[in-house]
């Protein structure tokens, strides 16, 4: 019989498991924006890198060791910190509730349920998110291995390489709405991946403005090329970093809300 209330020992138990993705099909994809707007998106004491690299993904994850099956999508923008580069995540769309919970509540991550598409045929993906009946985000893929632009290997390589971290910001907003009543905390986290899929992929972007989901925001000044993946991919562990002061993050503190 399941119970509120768990025990020490079971609660011990869970602990040691890994959050693992089991054969997780991924569709990551890369572009250059304007540098003024990543200066505008990124909260203090994260800072723009010398290339105002986008990357997206669409995630159809099968098998989890935490969830039933679920689709996600993630919108993540070039940032350093003291000299170490990493991406921050500005949108995290989600079919799970269990998952968003997850990474909302122990990772930062501005995860909100959407609607999320992924369908593969033969070399050809086509993807799309969707929130409150606008579907803001929508790519098709060719996976020729070939990408859009001819430098984008070595510039996914040196900007976004699998071992690159994600910053994340905690916080817990005031019970009377005011502010914190935990202040902003930078965290740290990386993701390994043991590939057993890996194409290289022209891509074509089409994203439609929506007032909750501003990823037309990005905009998109050279589309560099997609890869398609199939890996195991286990999360690990994060890191805090450092707090911020509570005035310089509010403003930024509106990306897991709808306003």
């Amino acid at each position: 019989m399941g119970s509120f209330v768990k025990s020490i020992e079971y609660l011990k138990a869970l602990s040691g498991h890994a959050t693992t993705f089991y054969d997780a099909e991924m569709l990551t994809l890369y572009w250059e924006t304007k540098p003024e707007i990543i200066a505008k998106l990124l909260p203090p004491p994260l800072k723009p890198a010398k290339r105002p690299l986008v990357h997206a993904f669409v995630a159809n994850y099968p098998k989890t060791s935490f969830a039933p099956p679920y689709k996600e999508a993630g919108l993540f923008i070039l940032a350093d910190y003291n000299g170490e580069l990493g991406m921050y995540c500005l949108s995290m769309p989600i079919t799970d509730g269990m998952g968003m919970a997850m990474g909302r509540e122990i990772c930062g991550l501005p995860k909100k349920m959407s609607d999320i598409s992924f369908e593969k045929n033969d070399n050809v993906l086509k993807a799309s998110v969707s929130r409150h009946g606008i579907e803001f985000f929508n790519i098709t893929a060719s996976l020729n291995d070939k990408f859009n632009e001819s430098d984008a290997k070595s510039i996914i390589d040196e900007y976004s390489p699998d071992d690159l971290p994600y910053f994340n910001v905690k916080y817990s907003k005031a019970i009377d709405g005011s502010g914190f009543d935990l202040p902003p905390t930078l965290v740290k986290q990386s993701i390994t991946k043991d590939y057993k899929v890996t194409k290289d992929a022209e891509v074509r972007i089409n994203m439609i403005d929506s007032p909750t989901d501003p990823w037309t925001e990005l905009e998109v000044v050279r589309v560099l090329g997609g890869v398609y993946t199939v890996s195991t991919n286990v999360l690990l562990k994060g890191t805090v970093l450092e707090q911020i002061p509570p005035m310089t993050y509010l403003p930024y503190a509106q990306i897991k809300w709808d306003f």
